[in-house]
């Protein structure tokens, strides 16, 4: 089984990629999602308050507005972070795969694969890429927030052109192409590379 990395930075457009892999009956594990859920567990929350202050925390929960406040902020905080979610993250997909041995290749999707140094725990890396005004203008249409907020997460990601000499498949997702094509022909080469 072919273990592939999909990434790309802050509006590129992975989240719908991501679905439609996932629409052609491809196991996608999201590692955004996987987080949220570690963040509620109780041992994690004690990590996580003791990294960052009982503040951190909102009634027993980990208040994600707080928490994107000091780590987006401080590159130090954010690799503490990272440190402490990214293997949990890693165990839960490895366990994940247990019952997906079936399937020819699965998919992690994640942000951050190149950034946290995990690409290389991956046999591909599929990167979904879109020129940054392009990406900048669908963050602030998705997320509602200013062009400086969108601007001071960009600058923790590695550039598109960088990730795409580290990755084994580039979709352009800036509106010139169609993405369907482009994932078929990405599945076709998986699946006959598994066999």
């Amino acid at each position: 089984m072919i273990r592939a990395g999909l990434t790309g930075n802050i509006g590129s457009g992975k989240s719908v990629v991501a679905s439609l892999f996932s629409l052609i009956g491809v196991p996608v594990y999201n590692a955004d999602e996987a987080s949220k859920k570690l963040l509620k567990l109780p041992e994690i929350i004690d990590k996580i308050e003791s990294l960052f202050g009982q503040e951190i925390a909102e009634n027993g929960i980990i208040s994600n507005k707080r928490l994107a406040l000091i780590v987006f902020g401080n590159p130090g905080a954010l690799s503490k972070l990272n440190a402490l979610l990214h293997p949990l993250v890693m165990h839960d997909f490895n366990q994940w795969i247990l019952s997906k041995m079936q399937f020819p290749y699965v998919i992690m999707e994640a942000a951050i694969l190149f950034e946290t140094g995990y690409a290389k725990e991956f046999d591909r890396i599929i990167l979904v890429s879109c020129p940054d005004e392009t990406a900048i203008g669908r963050v602030i249409a998705r997320d509602g927030v200013g062009r400086d907020q969108v601007l001071a997460r960009m600058q923790h990601q590695i550039k598109n052109d960088d990730k795409a000499l580290k990755s084994d498949f580039v979709i352009l997702n800036d509106g010139s192409q169609m993405l369907i094509p482009q994932v078929l022909s990405i599945h076709e080469k998986l699946v006959k590379e598994n066999h």
